[in-house]
């Protein structure tokens, strides 16, 4: 099955600009489970989400279809990272009590992944899925990032962000669902790291491809005018939308 890969050539980036989960997410994850042997990410990307749920785990592994995402990913003691498709992972049969994927669902072959799923969490272990939306820091700001996102970008996303852009509302989840409190990640930036997030997004290396040009270049100098001090920090918030069902 081809690996629709857009991200590697971003690997570093992504690893140092794109923020972290809130560690409240990984509580609820790891009370919901049976046990805790065991928490499979997949589509771990730069390892955020596997190292941080890696605290309420004896083992965590984490795989990623893009050998230079894990090359690049962060480490921890009980954390394996391997190379492999959602859909055909190397995991024995029921070996995890959760499987995780952290704003990466909407890549998948649903199917075949699920099978996947059924086949390595243990009955009445968790399966998880979040995405979230576009960040939101003040009026002002958020007017530019969204005329970057909508109007700038907006035939440059892949059809997939549509299920982002959803919230997965109509996201296809055949698993028993549970309930969910509210979550959000938050993060304090200056200027230069929303830049750097920004230039991680697929769409803007989509763009550069085509144009040869950066289209944060055309509201970069709105964006500096909307921030003021590119030196000062800001509170940058996320929704997190998830589905989350028993195995």
């Amino acid at each position: 099955m081809p690996f629709k890969d857009h991200f590697t050539r971003s690997a570093v980036e992504y690893s140092r600009y794109r923020p972290r989960y809130p560690e409240a997410l990984f509580q609820f994850f790891s009370s919901s489970c049976p046990g805790r042997e065991a928490a499979w990410d997949c589509a771990t990307g730069s390892g955020q989400a596997a190292v941080g749920v890696a605290p309420y785990f004896e083992r965590v592994i984490a795989t990623d279809a893009s050998e230079r995402q894990i090359r690049n990913a962060e480490t921890a003691v009980n954390v394996t990272y391997m190379a492999s498709l959602a859909e055909e992972s190397p995991l024995a049969n029921s070996s995890m009590d959760l499987a995780m994927v952290a704003q990466a669902v909407h890549w998948f072959s649903l199917e075949r992944f699920y099978s996947e799923v059924r086949r390595i969490v243990k009955p009445g272990g968790i399966i998880a899925a979040w995405v979230y939306s576009l960040l939101r820091i003040d009026p002002d700001v958020d007017r530019v990032v969204n005329m970057l996102y909508s109007d700038i970008l907006g035939s440059y996303w892949p059809p997939e962000r549509k299920l982002i852009d959803d919230r997965l509302v109509s996201l296809y989840f055949p698993f028993n669902e549970i309930d969910a409190p509210a979550f959000q990640m938050e993060a304090f930036w200056n200027l230069d790291h929303l830049t750097g997030y920004l230039g991680t997004w697929s769409a803007v290396n989509r763009y550069k491809d085509v144009s040869g040009s950066d289209p944060l270049s055309l509201v970069f100098p709105e964006l500096s005018r909307a921030w003021g001090d590119a030196a000062g920090l800001k509170r940058v918030a996320w929704p997190i939308h998830m589905k989350i069902g028993r195995r």
